[in-house]
């Protein structure tokens, strides 16, 4: 059974006007039906793909070890919704080596995307439930498709490119200037608006730090139960679309 949710009563005051018209047009008129943007952004990991294989692990592993002289492990640490950089400083502060992480964080980042550009030929992305249905028909009709990603912009396009999917991206925004989400989702926004301040955005993402990214620049977000975090868990975060997966849009 398909599992859709849409919130019935909107904050407007977090929300612009214009965003609440559109995404309560949305919701009138059934089941499964996507938000309407002119731009849509993509998450990468758990929205996009699901990485099957070691390779960015391998490299956080690595760069711990090496530049930072670590244990080689992320074990207990939250992964899922942070971004490359906030993880690099997560381990080096559970360590109790705060003072030593910026001035190695360029070496760091510098290995972090040369381990994993080096095991290209590694990478197994499996593409999430009818995601490429989903951006082809976006792109087909016109929208604009870029990605807000937690992961270096290296790292980010590596796995994109693997999947088969760099085509259909023309820009992108990751944490290798922007450390939190809701920075990265703001310059991805802004790249989106180069042509036309006015350009309406909706972000696909699966945790609820992409809907809090979301929220905090004030663009419609679409949840994707396809990561770690379960549809239930998500739908509390109140995202404006809460799907299983994007084949709910096709049934």
């Amino acid at each position: 059974m398909r599992r859709i949710h849409r919130p019935r009563q909107w904050h407007r005051k977090n929300l612009s006007e214009g965003i609440v018209n559109r995404a309560l047009a949305a919701a009138q008129t059934g089941p499964a039906k996507l938000i309407e943007a002119d731009a849509y952004l993509f998450d990468i990991d758990g929205t996009l793909l699901n990485s099957r294989d070691a390779v960015h692990y391998r490299a956080f592993c690595r760069v711990l070890t090496e530049v930072y002289g670590l244990e080689p492990t992320l074990d207990g640490l939250a992964v899922h919704g942070n971004t490359d950089i906030g993880i690099l400083r997560a381990a080096v502060a559970r360590a109790g080596k705060s003072g030593s992480f910026a001035p190695l964080l360029p070496s760091a980042l510098e290995l972090l995307q040369g381990e994993v550009i080096a095991h290209t030929d590694e990478l197994r992305p499996e593409l999430c439930p009818s995601v490429h249905e989903l951006i082809q028909q976006l792109r087909e009709c016109g929208k604009i498709l870029g990605v807000a990603s937690g992961n270096l912009e290296a790292v980010g396009w590596a796995k994109i490119s693997a999947a088969g999917l760099r085509p259909y991206f023309s820009f992108g925004a990751f944490c290798d200037g922007c450390e939190t989400r809701a920075d990265i989702v703001r310059a991805a926004i802004a790249q989106a608006r180069q042509a036309s301040p006015s350009t309406s955005v909706c972000l696909i993402g699966d945790t609820p730090a992409d809907i809090a990214a979301a929220r905090a620049n004030v663009i419609p977000v679409i949840a994707v139960a396809t990561g770690i975090f379960g549809f239930d868990e998500l739908l509390t975060q109140r995202p404006d679309l809460c799907l299983s997966c994007c084949t709910d849009l096709f049934q």
